[in-house]
């Protein structure tokens, strides 16, 4: 390998784990402030719920059409054009005047996030050998949950000391900062299926079905609330027929069906992310509403997953270049879904050391589930696809959250109704927060069988995981 092959590697890494910091910060950051925004713009609980809803919706539309697009024209071009995307969002969301312009700033943040997600990971394939690439994606994980752990602190911080809105100023700076590095720093691109056609009508099923499906999910159990979710799913069906149809499709579902690993592997994230991700929403908001601790306070305490997290990482994902991705996987799914049980629990005189343990147990899991299960992922696709593996565990990770937030916004519907979370209401909410932990600790659970039907990697001829050859980048 060349000293020119190892800077690359060394600025990719640099550039995507500034990236993958990024995201995550401000979301996290986000969720301790949710009490503050929503007394501000008097949102109920179910509006409240839009706002990472909005985010997640957006991403979630994008990412395969931005993960397709980046194979097509270039990583490296779509990944500094999401970065600037991510900037315009937090901008808007700082000056934003009420709730609805808020809600949709953060659809703007989804797009810019979308193409950052669908491309970050991409490119450290694409400089990485196969041999190493558990350990930058391990690298690359732990940046997220450093993100995610000095998001609580620090929003807390300064939403408690500055104002919500000195959030997004703070993610604006780090935005600028990430796109200064990858114009500067970062040479080359990366576009191995330029030249083949882009699925317009594809992408639009498949982001109109999204739509559908989300917003019927959050009216549901009315009839409309019904009626959009099958219209949802009417238009995803009409996505897949599409996808099976067209030369060059937006997402290759082939890689499903004639890829075990792929497919197991992107089901066992789903699972995952769909049991976990309303976690930090729902504590946040037990440890304000419930047990009365202010912002900086209550990030204190959330930040205890977000730290087990961003150890065990770098660890888990090391050693899934040699020990099988499904066996750590696995064995993480088991220890969120304990944590998840835990939670089931919560009472107002809940002591804070449970509340510690349970968090500490969804770190372990988690850490020890992502980059494990991203390495089976990107390992399992030819290069050409790179892009858009990336782009479907960004999707399993975003449709996971969207459903996560979806149950847990149809819940506080059903047991409060749209009703701002006031002492009046507050042993409904804690009835509709121990009914969300049931479902998703049971869905856990049954997730670790996902993680272990998707069966061992194959092992090359001479036995021993071979490095892939690096290409030269297209300057």
């Amino acid at each position: 390998m060349t000293e020119r092959d190892k800077s690359l590697q060394r600025t990719a890494l640099l550039v995507s784990t500034m990236a993958s910091f990024l995201t995550p910060f401000m979301a996290s950051g986000l969720n301790v402030a949710m009490p503050v925004i929503a007394k501000e713009f008097s949102l109920s609980a179910v509006a409240l719920g839009w706002v990472p809803t909005s985010y997640m919706l957006a991403a979630a539309m994008f990412l395969v059409p931005f993960g397709r697009l980046a194979d097509l024209v270039g990583r490296k071009r779509i990944f500094a054009a999401g970065v600037a995307v991510f900037g315009i969002g937090a901008l808007l969301s700082a000056l934003a005047p009420n709730g609805v312009s808020f809600i949709a700033s953060r659809a703007v943040h989804g797009i810019g996030g979308a193409m950052i997600f669908g491309t970050g990971i991409a490119i450290l394939t694409s400089v990485f050998p196969a041999r190493r690439r558990g350990h930058a994606l391990g690298i690359n994980t732990a940046a997220v949950y450093v993100g995610l752990s000095s998001g609580p602190v620090l929003g807390g911080f300064l939403t408690q000391n500055l104002g919500w809105r000195s959030v997004f100023w703070a993610t604006l700076f780090l935005a600028l900062l990430v796109l200064l590095f990858t114009s500067l720093k970062l040479k080359g691109e990366w576009a191995e299926a330029r030249g083949e056609r882009f699925d317009g009508l594809g992408s639009l099923a498949y982001g109109v079905g999204l739509i559908l499906l989300m917003f019927g999910f959050s009216r549901l159990p009315s009839l409309f609330g019904l009626s959009l979710t099958a219209a949802g799913l009417a238009a995803l069906g009409g996505f897949v027929l599409i996808e099976n149809r067209v030369a060059s499709p937006v997402f290759d579902l082939r890689l499903f069906r004639g890829n075990r690993i792929f497919a197991f592997s992107n089901l066992a994230a789903l699972i995952n992310y769909s049991a976990t991700s309303a976690v930090s929403f729902l504590v946040s908001l037990y440890l304000q509403y419930i047990k009365g601790l202010p912002p900086q306070k209550a990030g204190l305490v959330l930040v205890a997953q977000p730290v087990v997290m961003a150890v065990c990482a770098p660890f888990a994902g090391r050693l899934s270049d040699k020990v099988e991705p499904r066996v750590l996987a696995s064995l993480g799914m088991g220890f969120t879904s304990l944590g998840l049980a835990l939670f089931i629990f919560l009472a107002p005189g809940t002591p804070f050391l449970f509340v510690y343990g349970g968090l500490l147990l969804l770190g372990l899991g988690f850490g020890l589930f992502s980059s494990p299960n991203m390495n089976a992922i990107m390992g399992s696709v030819e290069r050409r696809h790179y892009g858009l593996a990336a782009a479907s565990v960004g999707t399993m990770r975003l449709s996971g959250q969207m459903f996560s937030a979806g149950i847990t916004m149809m819940i506080f519907a059903l047991f409060m109704g749209r009703v701002p979370i006031e002492p009046s209401v507050y042993p409904l909410f804690l009835r509709s927060m121990r009914t969300a932990f049931t479902l998703f600790a049971l869905f856990c659970a049954a997730g670790i069988f996902a993680s272990l039907a998707r069966g061992n990697r194959p092992s090359p001829p001479s036995g021993r995981t071979a490095p892939l050859e690096m290409p030269a980048p297209r300057l």
